[in-house]
């Protein structure tokens, strides 16, 4: 069963950093391109962020540029979504998926997780 695993999510005070981890179960994660998505209830989930299956070619959404960086260790199996100067305005349920594309927007495909939540509170 193809499976994706977010983790990582938490309370953190603004200005604070924290670190996503999403990691594959079922599959190799390698061979497919990863995005991260976010929702908070009652809006749509929207693209944070994704990457391509080398690595080497990211997107990101204009809201976290410069302050999230997403990586991969296809030796690990994991795709993260380094998270600074985080705002009250990042908390959401966050979640990655396979997408089939990275530019020019993340398209997800394929089912999702249980997601992760961020809180970013003061």
């Amino acid at each position: 069963q193809l499976q994706l695993v977010e983790s990582g999510g938490g309370l953190v005070q603004p200005g604070w950093s924290l670190r996503l981890s999403c990691a594959a179960s079922g599959f190799t994660l390698a061979y497919y391109p990863i995005g991260w998505f976010r929702q908070v209830p009652g809006k749509e989930r929207e693209g944070v962020s994704c990457i391509s299956v080398s690595g080497g070619n990211t997107n990101y959404a204009d809201s976290v540029k410069g302050r999230f960086t997403i990586s991969r260790d296809n030796a690990r199996n994991t795709v993260y979504l380094q998270m600074n100067s985080l705002k009250p305005e990042d908390t959401a349920v966050y979640y990655c998926a396979r997408v089939k594309t990275v530019q020019p927007i993340c398209a997800p495909v394929g089912s999702w997780g249980q997601g992760t939540q961020v809180t970013v509170s003061s």
